[in-house]
């Protein structure tokens, strides 16, 4: 099995995405490898500046200590608990989190052994089991850290990461809401939690037919008219960043605390849930029989 990096530089950097290819052997992605940590530290680009939130440790540590509270069991688990805590010891703004070469370098250079161990799939006939290439390096809803991050920043709510939590156990929120521009939209977000959290949606394919139905709704109703959403402020995030450098290590049984913004309005909230309500009535949910239709 793929091991920790057997050199970790004291900051975090970023890694190109045509240089992280060149480590992406097939002897990495079946687990069997060890990424050459010196060699690929020699490409990377240390972070600039000596801010706290660019060090390694803190999030090397995390990852260790998820792989001790979950290593002996579905890795899938992992995703809730590890989520809200990569966000909160990053604390990068949006454009940071955009930058692809940062996720690449977690990704390779602080915690190859993680992803192997999180995103190796079943076994096919007469192949070994292997992680697809797009968990060390792709789009955001698919590359294994960048996915948390944006997660749980697109699902808090304001400093409450506990919708992050939710989201994170069902996998099906993860694979197909977080692909959708509609979910940047804060009373959209916390609805299709509210559904999931009163029992409304509960299986995979009930998530993605809801997903599905707000999607398309979306197409020909503005939901921030239905449903404004409050002036986002800019201030208490920039101040949260800032405060990286004499915070505290994230609390490991407990929620970390994140920006202290204005919550999603509850109205706005409630408004939506009872909407897509209505929508998840009438959409079509794979594999579940019509009212009258005899079941096999």
């Amino acid at each position: 099995m793929t091991s920790k990096p057997s050199h970790l530089p004291e900051r975090l950097a970023y890694l190109a995405d045509l240089n992280a290819a060149r480590y992406l052997t097939e002897g990495l992605l079946t687990g069997k490898e060890d990424v050459p940590a010196i060699a690929l530290n020699k490409v990377a680009e240390p972070l600039p500046g000596d801010a706290f939130r660019g060090t390694l440790q803190p999030v090397r540590d995390l990852v260790d200590d998820a792989l001790h509270e979950f290593g002996e069991g579905k890795p899938t688990a992992a995703d809730a608990w590890l989520a809200p805590r990569l966000h909160a010891t990053l604390r990068l703004t949006r454009r940071e989190a955009s930058d692809r070469g940062l996720w690449n370098y977690l990704a390779l250079g602080v915690a190859p052994d993680y992803v192997v161990w999180r995103h190796t799939t079943e076994p096919r006939k007469g192949e070994p089991p292997r992680v697809a290439a797009t968990r060390f390096r792709g789009a955001p809803y698919t590359q294994a850290f960048a996915r948390l991050w944006w997660a749980a920043e697109l699902f808090r709510n304001g400093p409450d990461y506990g919708p992050v939590e939710v989201a994170c156990t069902h996998q099906d929120v993860l694979n197909t809401a977080l692909r959708l521009a509609v979910i940047d939209h804060r009373p959209t977000a916390r609805a299709l939690i509210g559904l999931i959290e009163r029992g409304t949606v509960r299986t995979g394919r009930e998530i993605n037919a809801l997903v599905q139905a707000v999607n398309a709704s979306a197409a020909t109703l503005m939901y921030d008219v239905l449903a404004p959403d409050v002036e986002r402020d800019g201030r208490p995030s920039s101040e949260w960043i800032a405060a990286a450098e004499w915070a505290m290590a994230v609390p490991r049984r407990t929620l970390p605390i994140g920006p202290d913004e204005e919550k999603a309005p509850e109205e706005s909230v409630a408004a939506l849930v009872e909407h897509f309500a209505e929508l998840f009535a009438g959409a079509p949910v794979r594999g579940k029989k019509a009212e009258g239709e005899e079941a096999e």
